[in-house]
Order: structure tokens, then C-alpha cells, then sequence
């Protein structure tokens, strides 16, 4: 009981401090949520560079929502897997992973950035953060424009 008791007591400061933590948190099992739209953001266009590969984008529950109604909940969660496009024989395949974006809806929390979290997991990999603190200017300065859509740029596909 005694081991039960400490177990807790080490526990639950770590737990109310993950709690409170303002960073995105990586999308588990997004895969399996409503696929969106797919893209490929190919060599000439202004993003390229950054963006440049195919983009498949996913949505929670809670985000199909947002999308029926042009205004997100908080909770929902869009996801973009951006991968290599490579391209032979005639064909363009899905390449390595080069970044999972996610944009996570919390109006409290991330109230400066239009009430959108931003972050990109480099590789895919949850403990690789490419945006952090970067957010407001990497990622809200670019969705700003949207504002009317509640900074979301996909749209789903009919």
C-alpha cells in the first residue's frame, strides 16, 4: 500500500505539470481519423522549399466539425503528414516522412495565435519539436491571411 501511496504522490505533480504545459502535443493514431485532402506542393511554388512534397491532411472529430460549421471547437485537431514525393517511372510515390504539422485548438491556451497551437514534429518523431516557441512567427504570421476561416487553410473535399 505504502509503494501504491508513493507511486501516486510521484505521479500526479508530473501529471498536473503536463497539464498545464501550453506545447502541442504529437497527434497519436492520427492516421486512423478522417482523411481530408491530399496535396503535393511540387518545385516553383513560393513554399516549396519548406513545404515542397506531398501533404495528406487528417482531421479529429471535433475538427470536422469546424469544418461543416467555418468555426473549430476547442479540441480539434488538424493534422498535415507532409513526405517526399518521389518521382520515377511515370509515377510519384509517397517518400520519408519529413515533418508532421499540427495545428491543435485551445482558444485559452494558445489565445495568441487565434486560439490555434502550432507545432511540427520533425520526421514524425514526437520528441523532435521543430516550431516550440517559434510558433507566432512561424506558423501563425503564415495562417493570419485566414483569419475568416478561422486560420485554416484545407478545405475539405466535397
Amino acid at each position: 500500500m505504502k509503494s501504491l501511496l508513493f507511486a501516486l504522490l510521484t505521479v500526479l505533480p508530473a501529471s498536473a505539470a503536463l497539464a498545464a504545459d501550453p506545447e502541442v502535443p504529437y497527434p497519436s493514431g492520427y492516421r486512423h481519423w478522417q482523411h481530408v485532402k491530399s496535396m503535393v506542393i511540387e518545385q516553383g511554388h513560393p513554399l516549396f522549399d519548406a513545404f515542397g512534397g506531398i501533404h495528406h491532411i487528417y482531421a479529429n472529430a471535433s475538427a470536422l466539425e469546424g469544418y461543416q460549421a467555418g468555426k473549430f471547437p476547442d479540441g480539434a485537431v488538424i493534422v498535415f503528414d507532409l513526405l517526399e514525393a518521389n518521382r520515377a517511372d511515370s509515377a510519384v510515390t509517397e517518400g520519408a516522412r519529413k515533418v508532421v504539422g499540427v495545428m491543435h485548438k485551445d482558444a485559452q491556451k494558445y489565445a495568441a495565435t487565434g486560439g490555434w497551437g502550432f507545432e511540427g514534429f520533425a520526421g514524425g518523431d514526437p520528441s523532435k519539436r521543430a516550431v516550440g516557441a517559434n510558433a507566432a512567427t512561424a506558423c501563425y504570421a503564415c495562417h493570419a491571411p485566414e483569419k475568416d476561416r478561422d486560420y485554416v487553410f484545407s478545405r475539405p473535399r466535397d
